[in-house]
């Protein structure tokens, strides 16, 4: 886990629990009142769940959210956690419609869908973005951003990062028959995952 192979065991797990904690409370409040992404109910393909949330879901908060939050401190310190908010949700972009079409959750929101992508309401974007806002600027001032002096690369994460952004791209447009998602997905992450490439490249020694 590049969280602590960096950073350290104390590190990783508070970022572990952090990510995973919100992630939960908010699907929560979100299964049962339909803030802040709109009404939505969850499928019992995916697996055991608490309170209608399944536990698998917070997981998916974390999958990403280390990888982001690198990207994010390398953009801009200052501004961080609003980087943070629009990478991750640019990144359900692309998730969402792929678990909307696998029926593993089904939206009943009365927003309109986010343009020229189908099914998915736009309250769910906004609230992605609220969302992910909220968790960076938790993480961002909560984690020390000292690594260790040993500390391998970000390369693994960059690479799940760029593989997000080409085959979210590629498999909608070529798999998926979304070529709407393909397009307002891959403008939406590659505002922030182009930059950070190129600033990797430009430093690069």
């Amino acid at each position: 886990m590049q969280a602590w192979s960096t950073h350290g065991l104390k590190y990783a797990a508070a970022w572990f629990v952090a990510t995973a904690l919100f992630g939960f409370i908010v699907e929560e409040i979100g299964v049962h009142t339909g803030w802040p992404f709109g009404k939505y109910t969850y499928s019992n393909s995916l697996g055991p769940a608490i309170g209608g949330v399944p536990l698998v879901v917070p997981l998916a908060w974390a999958m990403l959210s280390h990888p982001i939050l690198v990207l994010s401190r390398r953009i801009s310190r200052r501004w961080a956690p609003l980087v943070f908010g629009w990478t991750i949700m640019a990144w359900d972009l692309f998730l969402d419609p792929l678990m909307v079409d696998a029926g593993r959750w089904t939206w009943s929101a009365e927003s309109r869908d986010i343009p020229f992508i189908s099914g998915i309401p736009l309250s769910n974007a906004a609230g992605w973005l609220l969302c992910g806002v909220a968790l960076g600027a938790l993480l961002h001032w909560g984690l020390p951003r000292e690594r260790r002096k040993s500390a391998p690369t970000s390369a693994a994460g960059d690479v799940i990062l760029g593989w997000t952004l080409f085959s979210g791209v590629v498999g909608n447009l070529f798999f998926f028959d979304r070529p709407g998602t393909a397009l307002v997905g891959g403008f939406a992450l590659g505002l922030t995952l182009l930059p950070y490439f190129f600033m990797i490249w430009i430093t690069r020694e």
